[in-house]
Formats: C-alpha cells, sequence, structure tokens
C-alpha cells in the first residue's frame, strides 16, 4: 500500500446491498517538531516525506534563516505518533527557542497557525518578491490537466491535498501530498530545496483553497504566480497584491478569476485591471 494510506474495515452499501471491505484512507499522525531537543509544536500530518516536511516547515516558520542551518532530521517513531527531532545551526533562530515560544495548541490538519501565541506571530507580512517571474496561461490549462493523474493518494484514498510545482512549458515536476494543505505546500518547498529546484521561473498549483497561510508560505518561498483550484480569501488577496503574487483562483481548463498582478499570466489579453 501507498506510504501515508492505510486499511480500514468498513461496511459499503452499493445498489441496496452491504457488504464488509477493507477501505483505503489517508493517515492523519501527530507528528512533534523538535528543534536540537526543544519541542517547538505538534502536526497533524500525512506520514510521508517527512524529511522534505522537515525542511519546508522550518523554512516557512521563519526557524531557518537559510537551509544550510538546517543540519539534519532523524524520524522517530513512538506509541503516540513520530518525532522529528531536528538539528539545526547555532545561527539558526530554532537553536535559541524556549519553552515560551512553543505553539500552545497542535497545528490540526486543517490549520497550520494553530497555537500562535500573539498576532503578530500569525500576522507575518512578507517582503515583495524581488524578481516575479511570468506564466503562459496555456501552460496552466495543461498542468490543470494533468494534475489528478499525479495525486496517487488521493486517488486511492480521497481525502487529500496536493501541492505541485508547474515549469513555465506546463510540466508538473514535483507534487507533494497531505492531508493537510498547508503541510503539502511545506513539504513541497521542502522537496524543492532538498532538490536545488529553483522558483525564480514557474507555477504553485494547489488543489485547496487559497487561504492567507498558503499565499504567505508560497510567498516567503518566492513563489511569484499561485493558481488554487478552490477560492481565495479576502485577507490572500491582500497579501498576494502586497508581496508582487499573481493569485488564481478557482483555476479549471475553461476559466478562472484572477485577482492580483494578472500582468504576470501570458496571454491572459483583454482589460486586465484589477478594480
Amino acid at each position: 500500500m501507498h506510504p501515508g494510506i492505510v486499511g480500514r474495515a468498513t461496511i459499503r452499501w452499493r445498489g441496496g446491498e452491504r457488504r464488509p471491505v477493507i477501505d483505503s484512507v489517508a493517515e492523519e499522525v501527530p507528528v512533534a517538531m523538535l528543534y536540537n531537543g526543544t519541542p517547538f509544536s505538534v502536526m497533524m500530518t500525512t506520514p510521508s516525506d517527512l524529511e522534505d516536511f522537515a525542511l519546508g516547515f522550518s523554512m516557512s516558520e521563519r526557524l531557518i534563516q537559510h537551509a544550510s542551518e538546517f543540519l539534519g532530521v532523524e524520524i522517530r517513531p513512538c506509541i503516540e505518533g513520530i518525532e522529528l527531532y531536528m538539528r539545526v545551526s547555532s545561527t539558526a533562530p530554532a537553536a535559541s527557542l524556549s519553552a515560551a515560544a512553543a505553539r500552545l495548541l497542535p497545528g490540526r490538519s486543517g490549520c497550520g497557525l494553530c497555537g500562535a501565541r500573539q498576532l503578530e506571530d500569525v500576522m507575518r507580512m512578507t517582503p515583495p518578491i524581488e524578481s516575479p517571474s511570468t506564466f503562459p496561461v496555456a501552460s496552466l490549462r495543461l498542468a490543470l490537466a494533468s494534475l489528478g493523474g499525479m495525486q496517487p493518494m488521493n486517488a486511492i484514498a480521497g481525502s487529500t491535498h496536493a501541492a505541485a510545482w508547474v515549469e513555465p512549458d506546463g510540466q508538473i515536476s514535483l507534487v507533494r501530498e497531505d492531508v493537510g494543505r498547508h503541510n503539502a505546500l511545506d513539504k513541497l518547498a521542502g522537496a524543492m530545496r532538498r532538490q536545488s529546484l529553483s522558483t525564480d521561473a514557474g507555477l504553485l498549483l494547489i488543489s485547496s483553497r487559497a487561504s492567507y497561510e498558503m499565499v504567505s508560505k508560497a510567498a516567503h518561498a518566492g513563489m511569484a504566480v499561485v493558481a488554487a483550484v478552490s477560492a481565495p480569501t479576502a485577507l490572500a488577496i491582500d497579501l498576494a497584491k502586497a508581496a508582487g503574487i499573481c493569485l488564481v483562483g478557482f483555476a479549471r481548463h475553461d476559466g478562472f478569476n484572477v485577482y492580483s498582478h494578472p500582468e504576470r499570466l501570458l496571454g491572459f489579453e483583454a482589460d486586465n485591471r484589477i478594480y
């Protein structure tokens, strides 16, 4: 069975008949994040691609300033869940964590900001992307047509989100899945950094809604064009405008909405003004 997928007994009702079957479902496991032995948070996560998640989470939470400060991670399964024991250099912000810095609540699969103690911990404005790239509309349509076939966990269990990196020619070069949309994006960002893939040109395609948190993580990773299959939030749109991100929502093969910086979409003619 695919990593992150397990079997659970259920009774299936079809055509007026019932029968017992083993259903394939996505795992949701408590994953404790520790930095040099100091606990920071517990995230509810699908236990796959955890090395990518450890690095991506550390970057998006500003616990390391550069990938070079991330020295490694040890995955420690335990009875209650999984511990990610991460080692960071002495210059990393995570090296000076204290009990007061730890999150009060676990990060649920639908909420990556749960447990933040202060408003400024949540509303972290990101500097504008310095060299925002453009992306062809035709390539977005091509990526949308192929995304479903590159989500093996969702095809099996039907309950995971995907974050995909799309090259300018429309080819999807990397996909990560998780029950939490923010976890999927952290995994993607970590995998791209581990594989030395640049975010200078390309598009982030997400199978979920575009919340403030998702746009914030994209901005921090330097992703200048973001397309979401579902809707954005008002705060996500405001952040995208400020960060220089082209934010696309309700992305479908036959249409989409552009909420900010339409000039980043090549081939998106007509009146591009956002009122």
